[in-house]
């Protein structure tokens, strides 16, 4: 059954920025004692339409676009729809499009915001939404840095810690002991870095390019990797992990003119884990492994995400990278709302937390069972689709999957399995 959007059509491109001086929310107490709005809960979504990240902006639009259709086909929240402004979050390259969207939804009355998907993104326009009483939720960003950066930030995606260590057991697992790194220089490639580095050097591997404190990163949006492959093959790897975004386009096609065989030998992350199917040659990244943090959800829901993206966007989703963590995102939401009968950001900030288990309680996988028992007077402990722990006390997911793909010979990724790692704090 196609769903259809209480939004209004074309949300992906719907980003209109205002240039205008940002007004702070108005609905809610906004001192997070729970006092109560009649106000009716509307959600931001600042995320990639744009940029090198453009490619997540579909699943994860999906995700709160499907999230919204559920929530309002059970009721509402306090006896209201809940309605969407969306907006672009673009990349690093260029922060005024993010500052101009956070200001731009500031403006519209949210009290909640969706995104970023890039954490240095995330980390540009963190302290804007703080300021301004409207919590922010990511459901791609795993810079640990970003772990309790703010009461009014949390994200439904684990620490770099979980991917990290995923990833560095997996080099360890392919038997590989001198690992070069290809990072590009911001806080999530580094940060990651980091972590995988500290999971290789743990089992007894090497970084001999690329690692922490070589200076050997590249800027994000390079695009000539021609001596910087020169430089890592020569330190003579036996695998090579590539942190990156878009940049990864350019970094495998260097790669392949230099000779590097990509099979058993090459690692990727959740930024660059994509179909690149009509990018390459068939068989460039056969046996290519790749992680994408939160595990690969129930068919049901990515039925559900692709047929409401095809009626409102007009095509069905290809990918469904972080669309769970994004429909997750808003339920918490829009329960946290509930339980503290407010949609005052600052509210739900204070209750999201109890309704996502941190105090146990009933177990709940919807929005409409939520509801029913907050009614009831219960704790709630929502199970959502995408599989994470309760929210911790750094508002982290206590716990998380991390999926593992492999490459096919025409691009394409697979699923394999999923790791579950519990987040340290």
């Amino acid at each position: 059954m196609i769903r259809r959007s209480t939004a209004a059509r074309g949300l992906a491109l719907a980003a209109v920025l205002s240039v205008g001086l940002a007004a702070c929310s108005t609905s809610g107490s906004g001192d997070g004692e729970g006092e109560g709005s009649a106000e009716p809960l509307v959600v931001g979504t600042i995320l990639p339409i744009t940029g090198s990240l453009a490619y997540l902006g579909p699943p994860e639009v999906a995700g709160v676009g499907l999230a919204i259709d559920d929530i309002n086909a059970a009721g509402g929240v306090l006896g209201n729809d809940v309605t969407l402004e969306s907006g672009d979050s673009g990349d690093s390259t260029d922060m005024s499009v993010s500052t101009n969207t956070a200001t731009d939804l500031i403006g519209k009355g949210v009290q909640v915001a969706i995104g970023a998907a890039s954490s240095s993104v995330s980390q540009n326009v963190v302290d804007q939404f703080t300021e301004a009483g409207v919590l922010q939720i990511s459901p791609a960003n795993t810079a640990t840095e970003l772990s309790g950066v703010s009461d009014l930030f949390t994200r439904t995606a684990p620490p770099d810690t979980v991917q990290g260590a995923a990833l560095g057991s997996l080099v360890l697992d392919g038997g590989h002991q001198k690992v070069a790194f290809l990072v590009q220089n911001e806080t999530y490639g580094t940060g990651l870095r980091d972590n995988v580095q500290k999971s290789i050097e743990a089992g007894g591997a090497e970084a001999v390019y690329g690692g922490t404190g070589s200076g050997e990163e590249f800027a994000p949006g390079e695009t000539n990797f021609s001596s910087i492959v020169t430089d890592a093959l020569a330190a003579k790897p036996d695998a090579i992990v590539i942190l990156a975004f878009e940049e990864t386009k350019a970094a495998v096609a260097e790669l392949v003119s230099q000779g590097w065989d990509f099979d058993g030998t090459t690692y990727l992350c959740d930024g660059n884990t994509a179909d690149y199917s009509k990018d390459f040659d068939p068989g460039t990244l056969k046996g290519v492994v790749g992680t994408i943090p939160g595990a690969d959800p129930a068919q049901e829901f990515k039925d559900e995400a692709s047929a409401w993206y095809e009626e409102s966007e007009g095509s069905p989703l290809t990918d469904y990278a972080y669309a769970a963590e994004s429909y997750d995102a808003v339920i918490l939401a829009a329960l946290a709302a509930v339980k503290a009968e407010s949609t005052s950001g600052t509210d739900i900030a204070a209750a999201i937390r109890s309704v996502s288990g941190a105090d146990g309680g009933t177990e709940v996988t919807t929005f409409e069972e939520g509801v029913t028992a907050l009614e009831a007077g219960d704790d709630i402990h929502y199970k959502g689709v995408s599989g994470i722990g309760p929210i911790n006390e750094d508002n982290d997911p206590s716990s998380a999957f991390i999926g593992v793909y492999n490459y096919a010979d025409d691009n394409t990724l697979v699923f394999d399995r999923a790791i579950e790692g519990k987040v340290e704090g």
